[in-house]
């Protein structure tokens, strides 16, 4: 197995890692790795399933124009379609 050696970490992120890792129980060395592995790891989706998924989005987005500053405010205010 490989070692890899981080330089220049800021301070409040060793900070926050050392806390995640006690509040899941793991070392500092299993945290950072476990963050690693979920951050590069595919979410499950094929790519399949993501374009399926953003043709449906597509669809049920037809009819309702360009996204502006004005659009978003209405959907603030009167709810979203």
């Amino acid at each position: 197995m490989a070692t890899l050696t981080l330089k220049n970490v800021p301070e409040g992120l060793v900070k926050s890692l050392k806390v995640e890792a006690k509040i899941n129980r793991r070392s500092l060395n299993q945290e950072t790795l476990k963050r690693l592995e979920d951050s590069l790891t595919p979410r499950g989706r094929s790519v399949e399933e993501t374009i399926a998924s953003l043709k449906r989005l597509h669809a049920r987005m037809e009819g309702i124009g360009p996204i502006t500053g004005e659009f978003i405010q209405s959907a603030k205010v009167d709810g979203r379609p």
